[in-house]
């Protein structure tokens, strides 16, 4: 089984200034993202892992969890300690917590609408 965090622990790990890699498609994550969170699409993660650090955490997330279990499995294979975020982007922007949008990791509050991620 893939460790997971739960959306309360990620939600204080984020504003602790934690590393979130997101694994959605591009489309999926200019629509809306956790600010700061790095985009990796599952089919391209192995050429992101050079700028993923060893040394700390690395909090996985996609949509809903699917890729982000795939993700995080993969990570904890090459040895990096990978959780995945139980329930997604879409948990986070249903709880009313700030997305960034387009491809920058970016800094935005503005909350995305649940229509604008799918």
């Amino acid at each position: 089984m893939v460790p997971e965090i739960d959306q309360q622990r990620f939600a204080e790990a984020h504003a602790a200034g934690a590393l979130v890699v997101d694994v959605r498609n591009r489309g999926e994550y200019r629509a809306g993202h956790v600010p700061g969170a790095l985009s990796a699409p599952l089919p391209n993660l192995p050429l992101a892992l050079a700028d993923l650090p060893r040394d700390r955490p690395v909090h996985v997330i996609c949509q809903s969890g699917g890729r982000s279990a795939q993700a995080t499995s993969l990570l904890r294979d090459l040895g990096y300690d990978a959780h995945g975020v139980s329930g997604g982007t879409a948990a986070w922007i249903d709880a009313g917590r700030p997305t960034a949008t387009g491809d920058e990791p970016g800094i935005s509050t503005a909350p995305a609408t649940p229509e604008e991620t799918r």
